[in-house]
């Protein structure tokens, strides 16, 4: 191992640690060094990727043992902040699972310790790398539909939720704090506007056995008049498109591809284009480079190279989420959250 790569923890090996563990094994200038977890058969997983990675049981243990610059942090959402913390007092650079934390308040702690110790502190955004989004936001930034003035974008349908911590609002923040996390952030990646005010509203009217909204709406009105939507709902019989985007010279559609075996939200969606003549085409998704992110984590930690992802705008997503749980509590009146972003 060369002297600069930097060894990375995995912290959790859930769903997403395989997906780490690849890119890291594809990424130049990194190493998966250890991986924790207190399931066996999990970290047996992990070592079928990078074998010659130290296991733990114990991420305290991991993350003073030295072996380790970078931890990723997959823990359930209500762990993030405590866990970021512990890190960075030892030192190591931080990559969190979205969202960062609960709060913003517990956001704007981790910032500035991060700050304090001159070490990264960033989020997984890995939504932005979706080629069905990147390749509405091509079509947005060159103006393809002239001035977007209303956003929408949906996941879900009808369906009854699984039982596992994502549908426990206490340990997940909630069904807007879940996908939410997700979706905002694409939504503030694209609008380059400031936010006036925020609403939300939670629905349960089906699913007793989890204590998740059955359907969370989260709409954010910028000082400009346009207005962006986001919808969580597993009470949807039919289901709304993922993307709807009206702009001034034409709109834009992320239809759900139901062509696969698997989830229709693991795969991109169709975008079309549509004209104010009535014409519309099916827009080619544009292509990336392969594991961007991971790339951009080594050039900012070894060279300083400022990354297109950053904690404020984490940050301002969880402010954002947070003022429209607020809003949910008194049936949807409007909060203005307290964001960084200028």
């Amino acid at each position: 191992m060369a002297s600069k790569d930097i060894r990375v923890g995995l912290l959790a090996y859930g769903a997403i640690g395989d997906e780490h563990n690849t890119a890291i094994k594809a990424t130049a200038g990194m190493t998966l060094s250890a991986v924790c977890d207190t399931k066996p058969e999990r970290l047996e997983a992990a070592l079928k990727i990078s074998p010659d990675a130290k296991t733990f049981a114990d991420a305290h243990q991991m993350l003073q043992s030295g072996e380790i610059d970078l931890v990723v942090v997959s823990t359930p959402p209500n762990s993030h902040y405590s866990w970021a913390k512990e890190a960075l007092n030892r030192g190591l650079h931080v990559m969190l699972e979205k969202p960062m934390a609960l709060t913003a308040e517990q956001c704007d702690e981790l910032m500035a310790l991060a700050r304090s110790k001159d070490l990264l502190l960033v989020v997984y955004q890995n939504r932005r790398y979706d080629l069905d989004f990147l390749t509405m936001k091509h079509l947005i930034d060159s103006k393809q539909i002239g001035d977007v003035f209303h956003y929408e974008s949906f996941v879900g349908g009808y369906s009854k939720p699984c039982s596992y911590w994502h549908s426990d609002a206490e340990v997940s923040g909630g069904a807007i704090f879940d996908w939410g996390s997700h979706f905002i952030d694409q939504i503030m990646s694209i609008v380059d506007s400031d936010v006036d005010f925020v609403s939300g509203l939670n629905q349960k009217r089906v699913w007793d056995h989890v204590t998740n909204a059955d359907h969370a709406q989260v709409n954010i009105n910028f000082k400009d008049g346009l207005q962006a939507v986001f919808i969580n709902s597993d009470l949807a019989a039919a289901r709304k498109p993922k993307f709807y985007v009206l702009g001034t010279q034409g709109a834009i559609i992320g239809n759900w591809d139901e062509s696969g075996d698997g989830s229709v939200a693991d795969l991109p969606a169709i975008i079309s284009l549509h004209r104010p003549d009535g014409t519309s085409e099916v827009i080619k998704h544009i292509s990336i480079e392969p594991y961007s992110f991971y790339a951009s984590l080594v050039a900012r930690i070894n060279d300083g190279t400022a990354m297109s992802i950053v904690a404020e705008q984490s940050r301002d997503v969880v402010a954002i989420m947070q003022a429209a749980e607020e809003s949910a509590l008194s049936n949807g009146k409007p909060v203005t959250p307290i964001l960084l972003r200028a």
